[in-house]
């Protein structure tokens, strides 16, 4: 009763006002200091990965570096019949006039006739670094909306990587938006059925919110040592609502256990501290382990998952301080105002029956595993491992441009102007960095390589060569007519880079060269992640690992946490590829497959799970454990903490589910997929491995669970010390 938690919920509880008025200014502070030190956006220097991040970089030396495009594409009406190519051509002069008079655009090209004169196109390329064209396209999609009012015969339409991303970016607020507006009525529906009380269930959701808002802010303050690459906000609402809903419930249900069992004998105030004793240290625990798994996400060396560690870190951290801090002193105060109002006789004195033991589904549940603990493991292990198995041919690519959702605008024109002007797909970029003196041979030698590529079906046979002022870095562009995913983007490149350069570029003496480029990104970013990914897994087996045992003292249960872990996540996972790898789920998940995973998905379902199924972990063994340390035998105590845990696990995993699936809805087909694996993922946690493999793995393990520790065992002697006298009188 002296530990941290303890002491905490102790001071809140004798002082709740002074814990709910802290809590709220510390969340103030937090939201009014991040949004006064603003966000540190990721740049584009902070996305490059790979051969194709250093060809960036050394592109950028020479001012060659990539930067946003758009293209204003000119069509015939449908049902309009042939386009006007003179008025096309007119249409496309209006709009080189009007780009060309733009502050933000830097250079705009003469119309090009597509090769069936189907379409007449004007490409415009933007000031400043690619990343941030999107926050200043607006009036460019303002002169091509006048050309078309001022054209009505005709279809102007534009797109490019800065409307695109602008697109993206509103189909994901308005995906948000509909989350929220699905995730937190579902969540408090829940938490009304586990309560029945709107007051109680009102708590965790308030909390969750409250730290939502606060770790929002914290980001905005860590964006300034990690970059914000826009997808914290995502992740803090992801999994702030899910570990922030679940840790106020553990602390709210041990309360409720508490204080029934106290049948009004204890103080409110004494009631919190018994569960801050006990679900408090758990909470501790559970938070420590989601916030530590998360970080080893850095250990990818990625701009991405740096975002995505430091938003699930905050906001892991901020709702265990709520738990430990504003929540006993709401819990202390709920007591009081209960008590008062059963001393004026507004509320019956003599407290319902709070039954700590399992349910009948659970009990039913439980009852085959007790009696059959082999067969059950072996079933269950069987069967989660024929889940898992599609894992082994899973197919891992970057979810690029081409994968975004035909409902942004945008993307539609994307297609027309792909279909027009193929050699538009994508491309690749030759980049080249030597000696001012050796210019000429370098591009005597990209010229060779040109014309050794011209008649290559897989390129267009358009090139263009472009130098540097200072003659150092010189690049050629080689124009690819087939997607970033198809088998000849991809052949070509490795064609490029193994033979074509080694044989021309390559006998430069003193040249350094790098291809990047559209095709090369794809490329070269799944590369990198499946190269982080044996270390981050090695990394969150060895958390895992340490963090059980430091929890319970027991190796043996450390290597149980891994093995359940490793279960439930490959299961998960061959889920998603039955799923998503497929065109027979398409209309069940309203998606249009890909043929693949995105290459962040695996990583992102296995450190996130592991972080969140320490939770259910914890819990459930820290009820068996309190029950063998009062000297209940290891079997009884495995089936009275599965029991007594029971309610709480599945209302949380309930919780946690409606969450992770809202996000299954959204268009974006990689969130798709993370809300749908971790949807998945809890669901088999919570019901398969929580209620049938974890018991049945400690059934038959017996006393061993606890080795090294004494601690239960040092219980067994004094426990039956303690009962020889009741034995004796009997």
């Amino acid at each position: 009763m002296k530990n941290l938690p303890v002491r905490m919920a102790r001071w809140s509880a004798v002082h709740p006002w002074r814990g709910i008025v802290g809590w709220f200014v510390f969340v103030v502070l937090c939201l009014g200091i991040g949004i006064s030190v603003g966000t540190n956006a990721a740049t584009t220097e902070d996305f490059r990965i790979g051969e194709a991040g250093r060809g960036e970089t050394i592109a950028a030396e020479g001012g060659l570096q990539q930067r946003p495009v758009e293209h204003v594409l000119i069509t015939a009406k449908p049902g309009t019949g042939k386009l006007d190519i003179a008025a096309a051509d007119a249409a496309a002069a209006d709009v080189a006039a009007r780009m060309r008079k733009l502050p933000e655009v830097l250079s705009v090209t003469d119309p090009v006739r597509a090769a069936d004169n189907t379409a007449v196109r004007v490409t415009v390329t933007m000031k400043g670094p690619e990343l941030e064209g999107k926050e200043h396209v607006d009036p460019l999609l303002e002169q091509s909306a006048a050309v078309q009012k001022a054209n009505p015969g005709l279809r102007v339409e534009e797109t490019g990587s800065p409307s695109i991303s602008k697109g993206v970016d509103k189909l994901r607020g308005d995906d948000l938006a509909r989350t929220e507006m699905i995730a937190l009525p579902v969540t408090l529906i829940t938490l009304l059925l586990v309560f029945s009380s709107v007051a109680m269930a009102l708590v965790p959701l308030l909390l969750a919110l409250s730290s939502i808002a606060a770790a929002v802010g914290l980001t905005m303050v860590a964006s300034h040592v990690f970059p914000d690459n826009g997808i914290s906000t995502n992740i803090i609402l992801l999994i702030g609502l899910a570990v922030g809903v679940d840790y106020t419930l553990f602390y709210l249900k041990r309360e409720r256990e508490e204080r029934a069992r106290a049948g009004g004998k204890l103080s409110p105030q004494a009631v919190v501290e018994l569960a801050a004793a006990t679900s408090g240290r758990a909470v501790v625990v559970s938070g420590l382990a989601v916030a530590v798994s998360s970080a080893t996400l850095y250990l990818a060396d990625d701009v991405i998952f740096s975002s995505i560690a430091t938003g699930a870190i905050l906001v892991t951290l901020v709702a265990v301080i709520s738990s430990l801090t504003v929540l006993p002193a709401l819990l202390a105060k709920l007591g009081m105002r209960a008590e008062r109002r059963a001393a004026r006789g507004l509320a019956p004195k003599k407290r319902k029956t709070h039954n700590t033991g399992p349910g009948r589904l659970t009990a039913a549940v439980l009852r085959p595993v007790a009696k059959h603990p082999v067969a059950t493991l072996t079933v269950t292990v069987v069967a989660l491992l024929a889940l898992a198995a599609p894992v082994l041919g899973i197919k891992l690519t970057d979810m690029g441009r081409e994968t975004h959702s035909r409902s942004i605008e945008a993307m539609q024109v994307y297609d027309r102007l792909n279909e027009a002007y193929p050699e538009l797909k994508s491309m690749h970029q030759v980049v080249v960095r030597a000696d001012a003196d050796r210019s000429p041979e370098v591009t005597a030698a990209l010229r060779e390589l040109a014309a050794d590529v011209k008649d290559d079906p897989r390129l267009s046979g358009t090139s263009q060569l472009t130098v540097s002022p200072d003659k150092r870095i010189s690049m050629l562009q080689l124009q690819v007519p087939h997607y970033v995913s198809s088998d000849e983007a991809q052949s070509s490149l490795k064609d490029i880079r193994d033979t074509y350069l080694p044989e021309t570029v390559g006998q430069v003496k003193g040249a350094d060269y790098a291809v990047t480029g559209d095709v090369a990104r794809y490329t070269d970013y799944p590369a990198h992640q499946e190269q982080k990914l044996p270390l981050i897994i090695g990394a969150l087996l060895l958390v895992t690992f340490a963090m059980t045992v430091w929890a319970f003292r027991s190796v043996v249960l450390g290597l149980v946490g891994i093995i359940l872990n490793l279960l439930s996540a490959a299961a998960s996972l061959g889920i998603l590829v039955m799923v998503f790898q497929h065109t027979w789920a398409e209309g069940l998940v309203d998606f249009t497959s890909t043929g693949s995973i995105g290459t962040r998905v695996p990583l992102f379902l296995f450190v996130i799970l592991f972080g969140l199924s320490m939770d259910y972990q914890v819990f459930v063994i820290s009820r068996i454990r309190e029950a063998a340390l009062r000297g209940v035998p290891t079997r009884k105590a495995v089936i009275e903490g599965i029991g007594s845990s029971a309610g709480v696990v599945t209302s949380a995993a309930a919780v946690m589910v409606t969450v992770f699936a809202s996000f299954a809805a959204l268009h974006l087909i990689e969130m798709k997929q993370i809300g749908f694996s971790l949807a998945v993922a809890v669901l088999l946690d919570a019901f398969v491995i929580r209620m049938l493999v974890l018991p049945a793995m400690m059934l038959l393990l017996g006393e061993a669970n606890w080795w090294p520790s004494r601690g239960v065992r040092r219980a067994r002697p004094s426990t039956e010390q303690a009962s020889r006298p009741l034995e004796s009188v009997g």
